[in-house]
């Protein structure tokens, strides 16, 4: 596995993690993630999946690199604060590696959100800060609200048929040293991404090179600088396949026919 910095914090991360939204892998599947190097671990209070990921991991935490996020109902300063809280304790963990602010809400001023945020850095109960969602221009009024912190990441969806961030959001992430964890890399489903190949690339680049169509894919996604894949299953043998992706790169040439084949 092949790992890069988060941010400009110093700290490394696989290049392909675990998303557990919707996850019922138990603990054999993390594992697994664990042992091939996956062991960015991503789950959210909403995804109601925190409670399976802190008894799967409680054995080996510390090989652990556990990221959650706080809904956007919960911005609010207190609510952020218990927010964490419970997330701990669902986790069975007394610090989380990277807290996200799980989607913008205009509602609430985000320098409020931030100042509870900070207060858990302070705390130690929080190691990194990160957002999911957020566009260039809320990401950089998020950046504007912190006094003494950074913003490590910016959790988005992205992959072969998602690729509206490669405008604005990628530039932008990659100069300011803002690490992309791309989710649903593989469209929610690889299907989606098979029924848009319409004239085989993904199957032809396979029988060249030897790689399975998906680990294609997730390659094609992390190829990009500064962008980290966090595949979601509940399945050993696909993390092991999704590992896979990792340790080796599309040539300037697969490139440039995926880009063809699936254009933004």
């Amino acid at each position: 596995m092949e790992f890069r910095e988060l941010g400009r914090t110093g700290e490394r991360v696989p290049e392909i993690g675990l998303g557990t939204w919707l996850y019922t892998g138990g603990e054999s599947t993390i594992r697994r993630a664990v042992d091939l190097g996956a062991n960015l671990i991503d789950t959210a209070e909403s995804y109601g999946t925190e409670d399976d990921v802190g008894h799967a991991i409680i054995k080996f935490r510390n090989e652990v690199f556990l990221a959650t996020k706080v809904s956007p109902e919960h911005f609010r300063y207190n609510d952020v604060i218990k927010a964490a809280d419970d997330s701990l304790r669902r986790l069975r963990t007394d610090y989380i590696d990277l807290y996200q602010l799980h989607w913008p809400n205009p509602n609430i001023p985000i320098g409020e959100t931030i100042r509870a945020v900070e207060k858990l850095v302070e705390e130690g109960k929080v190691r990194n800060i990160g957002v999911s969602n957020f566009s260039v221009a809320q990401l950089q009024e998020a950046e504007s609200s912190l006094s003494r912190n950074r913003i490590v990441s910016n959790q988005v969806l992205y992959s072969l048929v998602n690729r509206e961030i490669e405008t604005d959001l990628i530039p932008y992430c990659q100069e300011h040293h803002v690490t992309i964890i791309a989710y649903s890399p593989l469209a929610q489903g690889f299907s989606n991404i098979t029924l848009r190949d319409r004239t085989g690339v993904l199957r032809s680049i396979t029988r060249e090179i030897g790689h399975t169509e998906a680990q294609v894919a997730l390659n094609w996604v992390i190829c990009h600088n500064s962008v980290v894949a966090i595949p979601k299953t509940s399945s050993v043998s696909h993390v092991e396949e999704n590992c896979g992706a990792s340790g080796w790169r599309l040539s300037p040439e697969y490139m440039a026919r995926l880009n063809s084949a699936f254009p933004d």
